[in-house]
C-alpha cells in the first residue's frame, strides 16, 4: 500500500437518537452528512466513514470499562482520530467554547517522554467514547 493510497476506516456505532447524533457529529464536530435512512446516518469524520445506526435496545455499547493510563481513566472501548497539532488545538478550543463535558479534558499526555501527545476524550449523545489526539512529532505515533 502506498502512502498516497492509505485505506480509510469505516466504523458503525450504535445510537439511541439520530437527531442528537446529527447535532453532535454534524453541527458540533462539523462532519458532513452522507447517505441516510430513518435507521442510520453516514458521517464524513475527517475523510473516514462513521455510520450511526439506530438501536433502541442497547444492552451493550457505550462505556464498558476504563483502563488507567498516565493517571487518567481511559474509557474502553473508544475511537477517534490523530489530528495535526494545530487542528487538535483548534478542535479542543471549539469543543471547550461549546461547553463540551469531557471524559478527560484536553491535556498533554506522556509529557517529555516517548509518545508525548495531546489528547482529549468525550462522549457522543449516546455514550460512544471518542478520543482526539495529536503528536508534535507524527513519527512518534508507534514509538516505544
Amino acid at each position: 500500500m502506498t502512502a498516497d493510497r492509505r485505506p480509510l476506516f469505516h466504523l458503525a456505532i450504535p445510537v439511541r437518537d439520530l437527531a442528537a447524533s446529527r447535532r453532535f457529529y454534524g453541527e458540533l464536530l462539523g462532519c458532513p452528512e452522507g447517505r441516510s435512512s430513518d435507521r442510520w446516518v453516514d458521517f464524513n469524520l475527517f475523510g473516514h466513514q462513521v455510520v450511526a445506526h439506530l438501536v433502541e435496545d442497547q444492552t451493550a455499547g457505550g462505556i464498558d470499562g476504563h483502563n488507567p493510563v498516565d493517571g487518567e481513566q481511559v474509557p474502553v472501548p473508544h475511537f477517534g482520530l490523530v489530528l495535526d497539532w494545530e487542528h487538535w488545538l483548534e478542535l479542543a478550543e471549539q469543543l471547550t467554547q461549546a461547553g463540551t463535558k469531557f471524559v478527560i479534558e484536553p491535556y498533554i499526555r506522556f509529557q517529555g517522554q516517548v509518545g508525548e501527545q495531546a489528547t482529549m476524550f468525550l462522549l457522543d449523545p449516546c455514550g460512544n467514547a471518542l478520543e482526539f489526539k495529536s503528536f508534535r512529532d507524527p513519527s512518534q505515533l508507534f514509538a516505544k
